[in-house]
């Protein structure tokens, strides 16, 4: 019987010799924000104050899936406290050298209602792109389907009140099989009982 951890401890070994850093000491909020504010000022060669950190925050994260993508895709202006302007792209999309991949694993988010637990997750430049959800080898990736819906419906998810509303796509596996889909709005972002759960595919072949 494969287990889930065998599968996920496999995996950031598979992800750490593509060169993703592995960064076990980011496990909350708290860490992944100071994480993203320190990639942040490295990209931008800029000092923020906490004041100014805390409203860039509130700037970017939104419950609006397509204006985060937006956000990722251009150049983006920031006030700061003398009023000058700072004007930034989160991502370098010229020179991906000079970005940060990242890689976090059994993040956990404190929900208005619950805890949510995030098996593996892809930052770039300290924001979570790629959620990993994982099964053990018996268990149906449909499990992790259904467990990213449920967390996508808890009131106050971190899907729309933190960094993960960056997350452009989502990858679920118990290594067998694996399906990934793209984050969307919630009004396309259902799985019923008839499993309809579109648009989905599947890893290609190795042929």
């Amino acid at each position: 019987m494969t287990k889930e951890n065998d599968i996920e401890q496999r995996l950031l070994t598979k992800l750490q010799d593509l060169k993703y850093t592995c960064r076990p000491d980011i496990r909350d909020r708290e860490a992944l924000e100071q994480n993203f504010r320190e990639k942040f000022e490295a990209l931008n060669r800029i000092n923020l104050t906490d004041a100014e950190f805390s409203r860039l925050l509130e700037g970017i994260i939104s419950p609006d899936t397509f204006a985060c993508a937006e956000t990722l895709r251009h150049p983006n202006t920031f006030e700061r406290e003398d009023g000058t302007p700072l004007h930034y792209q989160p991502v370098n999309l010229k020179d991906w050298c000079r970005n940060s991949f990242e890689v976090v694993s059994q993040l956990r988010i404190n929900t208005k209602s619950s805890f949510q637990r995030y098996d593996v997750i892809l930052l770039l430049n300290g924001l979570p792109l790629v959620q990993i959800e994982l099964k053990a080898l018996q268990v149906s990736p449909r499990k992790a389907m259904q467990q990213i819906v449920d967390y996508k419906n808890d009131p106050g998810n971190g899907y729309t009140n933190s960094l993960l509303c960056f997350i452009q796509l989502f990858i679920v596996s118990n290594r067998s099989n694996t399906w990934y889909f793209a984050n969307n709005a919630s009004e396309h972002f259902r799985f019923d009982a008839d499993e309809h759960f579109l648009p989905l595919y599947q890893w290609a072949a190795p042929d």
